[in-house]
């Protein structure tokens, strides 16, 4: 077929073609030695395909030609396929979260003072809870997303194999790990690392199976608090507007930050989270 019924079979340009030809990539099948013309074979758009699917991959025109060298079979083309594409869901996977943040900072920016936000100062009772605890390096969500998220599936499954049950709705809370430097080994943390706490109320007895959880004991506190709709990943500006509202009514911040989850449906559009902030 002519190079022009070969670009549009294979969904590329002729100009396209012609520098694949120029390096050697996808010769024509024939070249009409008086015109010139260029004339390929339909079997090739095998080989048009394999070359575009690896560029397509962010391979470069000279990687191309290397694997293409290579001989490649067909099963070892397809893993080496599957695990670039991996690799650029991930990318692809990043870059949207860190889209998601760039649009919750200029809504915190949008939102400059909490009356945007509805904030009820509640008195939370003492509660003893079963949890896991994880470190990140830094509170930034680029750090926080992907502790919190394994430790909370974790903690799902430690508990069907537990004999304790929740009785209460999941929270997670942070505390900045503690200085070490009186410690014997004289090791100091990081200032940035944070602890993470993902945890359940629950009704433990002495003996009781953990199958790995710690309980943990938060006191009884006075808290501001506010409701969260949608993805963690938009939580900024509602926990800004508590840090301004506790700034402008002159009161302090106590310890830990909390984060109800009362509903969490797979579809984390539809979340709703209520943010605790204890009052020293």
């Amino acid at each position: 077929m002519t190079i022009g019924d070969f670009a549009r079979h294979g969904r590329v340009s002729v100009r396209m073609l012609r520098h694949y030809d120029g390096l050697g990539l996808l010769r024509p099948a024939h070249v009409d030695s008086a015109t010139g013309y260029r004339y390929y074979d339909a079997r090739q758009l095998w080989d048009l395909n394999q070359i575009v699917a690896l560029k397509d991959l962010g391979f470069s025109l000279d990687q191309v030609g290397a694997l293409r060298a290579a001989d490649l079979s067909t099963d070892q083309l397809r893993g080496l396929l599957t695990m670039r594409r991996a690799e650029l869901e991930a990318e692809l996977a990043d870059r949207e979260s860190r889209l998601l943040e760039v649009e919750s900072r200029l809504r915190a920016l949008e939102l400059e003072d909490q009356s945007a936000f509805d904030i009820v100062v509640k008195e939370l009772p003492a509660v003893r809870l079963v949890a896991l605890t994880a470190t990140a390096a830094t509170f930034t969500p680029e750090d926080i997303g992907p502790v919190i998220r394994p430790l909370c599936a974790e903690l799902g499954d430690r508990l069907s194999a537990a004999t304790v049950r929740p009785t209460g709705h999941l929270v997670c809370f942070y505390a900045r790990v503690p200085d070490r430097r009186n410690s014997p080994d004289d090791r100091q943390a990081d200032e940035d690392e944070v602890r993470i706490h993902a945890a359940v109320p629950a009704d433990v007895s002495p003996g009781d199976e953990l199958n790995g959880l710690i309980v943990v004991d938060l006191p009884a506190t006075s808290a501001a608090t506010t409701i969260h709709r949608g993805p963690m990943s938009g939580v900024l500006p509602a926990w800004q507007a508590l840090a301004r509202w506790v700034d402008e009514n002159r009161r302090q911040s106590g310890r830990p930050s909390r984060e109800l989850y009362l509903e969490s449906p797979e579809d984390e559009s539809h979340w709703v989270t209520e943010l605790q902030e204890p009052l020293a």
